[in-house]
């Protein structure tokens, strides 16, 4: 049996190579915890379903295509009910807070948070922290029930609010212990799962019987670990509508070139898929392949070719995509925010003027160029189906968790199962695309472009991610493959 009391030791066993990243549970700082029954056992939505709860043995495996001889490698623990619950539910006092910018799926999330706890165990105080972390401090909180959160998932945005940055860790477990709260579910990108991270670190020390959760929220899809992070089907598919505006503008003028700048600072997982997705792209630029303007082989020249091979083109290009090109230009750099996040110059605007200027040099050839920039319209979408469901899977697996002890984890998918995965893995760093994987490569065959890349430069790259795959066994640039 899978010790859930060591937390923080990775239980290995040697002969096949197996290693379990086990996440913390109450038990390991808090002594001669009280266990109840789950209730789901009594809930006839549930007690009909044959083998409902997850073994304390089940694991996901975090590398699903691996040799017949090799180790089995790290596995996670899987997520779902447990058949004995630390929390009594009637003592239960649950928050939730969305921290960081706009995604879909943010209220789908809260709806089935709130419902899960009071539908499937019987928890009637859930508050909601309103406006972020300082929410917390600011005493800005609101009673969430089913029927507040009833129809919530069809709207945008989010009905607590959110912010940026105004992290105390101090002052927000303050808030939590003097409210009573004793379930915190986070929702927030790369940034405030770290934060969530300080914050059970903070809960540990004081030993207090409080368990933190996170729920992974980035537009951008650059999480690691997880298949995915929500929001993301439906800025993908959203996407194609701006995409399309671009392809029928651009094909309806002479020599006519759209280009649209989607979401993706570091990662570029959005233009990657939006892109495939939609088969009318000459041209799919991301922070992770470097490309050049100038000479032979340049972005100009293949432009140009394009032009006189169709008449139009379409270019996809992500917001973090070729800034060593244009960094220190203030004539483009956006207005600054509350964001911790680095700001970065509109690449957009600066690709389409590179454009512009290439062009009337070359007074034989006039373009006609429209720039589409629809990255806060795909923000405050509600979710798709897809992403509708998904959610509601994280926030079921995020209510089992915390009631079953286990603490200071986000829970996401790995290889489509869902799963708790310890904070510090999710704070390595953020997952970007591989170009040399085969889901650049097929991006390259739908698209015809170049790779904008010497064959140096590539090999040097898989060597370097061979190295690191030897070093680390695991790979998580693709979605699926």
């Amino acid at each position: 049996m899978l010790d859930s009391a060591t937390p923080h030791d990775k239980i290995t066993t040697a002969a096949s190579g197996f290693v379990l990243e086990d996440v913390p549970h109450l038990s390991a700082y808090i002594p001669h915890l009280q266990t109840y029954p789950d209730p789901l056992q009594d809930n006839p939505s549930y007690s009909v379903v044959a083998q409902y709860y997850v073994n304390v043995d089940d694991t996901i495996a975090q590398q699903i295509v691996v040799h017949k001889n090799s180790p089995r490698g790290t596995h996670f623990r899987r997520a779902g009910p447990a058949q004995k619950v630390y929390f009594d539910s009637e003592e239960v006092h649950a928050c939730i807070v969305t921290c960081g910018g706009l995604c879909p799926g943010l209220n789908t999330v809260i709806r089935e948070i709130v419902c899960g706890l009071y539908h499937m165990y019987g928890v009637h105080k859930v508050l909601g922290i309103q406006g972020g972390y300082p929410g917390f401090y600011s005493r800005n909180t609101v009673p969430l029930t089913p029927k507040v959160v009833n129809d919530i998932h069809k709207r945008g945005g989010s009905i607590l609010g959110t912010s940026y940055g105004g992290h105390d860790t101090s002052k927000i477990v303050d808030s939590i212990q003097d409210r009573g709260i004793n379930q915190v579910y986070i929702l927030g990108g790369y940034g405030t799962q770290y934060e969530a991270a300080m914050i059970f670190e903070e809960v540990r020390r004081r030993g207090l019987k409080v368990a933190v959760v996170g729920i992974p929220k980035t537009i951008d899809n650059d999480i690691p670990v997880i298949d995915k992070s929500i929001g993301f089907d439906t800025a993908v598919e959203e996407a194609q509508r701006a995409i399309n505006s671009a392809h029928v503008e651009a094909e309806s003028a002479e020599n006519g070139i759209g280009v649209v700048k989607l979401m993706g600072r570091y990662s570029g997982f959005i233009a990657m898929y939006a892109t495939l997705a939609s088969r009318d792209v000459d041209c799919c630029l991301i922070p992770e392949s470097p490309f050049y303007l100038e000479g032979p082989g340049g972005l100009l020249e293949f432009i140009e070719k394009r032009l006189k091979e169709q008449g139009h083109m379409v270019i996809v290009i992500a917001e973090g995509a070729g800034q060593e090109l244009l960094s220190g230009n203030p004539s483009i750099v956006n207005k600054p925010d509350a964001s911790a996040d680095k700001l970065f110059p509109d690449v957009g605007l600066w690709l389409s003027q590179k454009i512009k200027d290439h062009f009337e040099k070359r007074q034989k050839m006039a373009i006609n160029l429209k720039y589409i920039d629809p990255t806060y319209m795909i923000r405050a979408i509600p979710s798709n189906a897809s992403d509708n469901v998904y959610c509601t899977l994280l926030a079921q697996s995020a209510v089992h968790g915390a009631m079953a002890g286990y603490t200071g984890f986000t829970v996401g998918p790995v290889n489509g199962r869902n799963c708790y995965i310890p904070f510090h893995l999710i704070n390595e760093g953020e997952k970007r695309v591989v170009i040399t994987d085969r889901m650049w490569a097929r991006l390259l065959s739908s698209t015809h472009q170049p790779c904008f890349l010497n064959p140096k430069e590539i090999t040097g790259e898989r060597e370097e991610r061979t190295e690191n795959q030897t070093t680390d066994g695991q790979n998580h640039s693709e979605i699926a493959d």
